[in-house]
């Protein structure tokens, strides 16, 4: 998975988890009945207008606030295929890793807008809006990180590296 088009959903600074998924969903793990629920409270229609694929770029500091690991899996879940913004919080960063969900820190989030269609480019380091003929440049994702992404996350990255060995 070197490339990602989809559309944009355009969200604000300080989008914490209890935004992306709602304590009051958390007595599930089903990631299906995550993803009904997710960004609920930024948006209720979100779960509604999403289409798999999609993208969601953002402001500072994404997916601040608890630590839960229901956040990446909610929105992977609805088919949110990757995430753009300037920060992330340190957990969350880690976390979307570990469940498989691409996220990548672009300083001009801003200058892209909701609706737009953008396409992310793993290798080079670039977002492509092709609705405005813009590219931006990211720091591209180390190997073993665009690994787990390729793998689903870091279970089944385990997984793959336990049956090369023959365990």
């Amino acid at each position: 998975m070197n490339m990602i088009t989809g559309n944009v959903w355009k969200f604000g600074d300080n989008i914490d988890t209890d935004l992306i998924i709602a304590a009051r969903y958390l007595n599930t793990s089903d990631p299906h009945k995550l993803a009904e629920h997710v960004m609920e409270d930024a948006d209720p229609e979100f779960i509604t207008k999403l289409k798999p694929g999609d993208i969601i770029v953002a402001g500072e500091n994404f997916g601040c606030g608890s630590s839960r690991e229901h956040a990446p899996i909610a929105l992977k879940a609805a088919g949110v295929s990757a995430i753009v913004a300037k920060s992330f919080a340190r957990i969350f960063y880690r976390n979307a890793f570990n469940m498989g969900l691409p996220i990548f820190e672009l300083q001009e989030s801003d200058e892209i807008d909701e609706g737009d269609l953008i396409k992310i480019d793993l290798d080079s380091g670039e977002i492509e809006d092709l609705t405005k003929k813009t590219t931006f440049h990211f720091t591209p994702i180390p190997p073993f990180m665009q690994e787990l992404i390729n793998c689903g996350g870091l279970i089944n990255f385990a997984k793959a590296e336990m049956m090369q060995e023959g365990r």
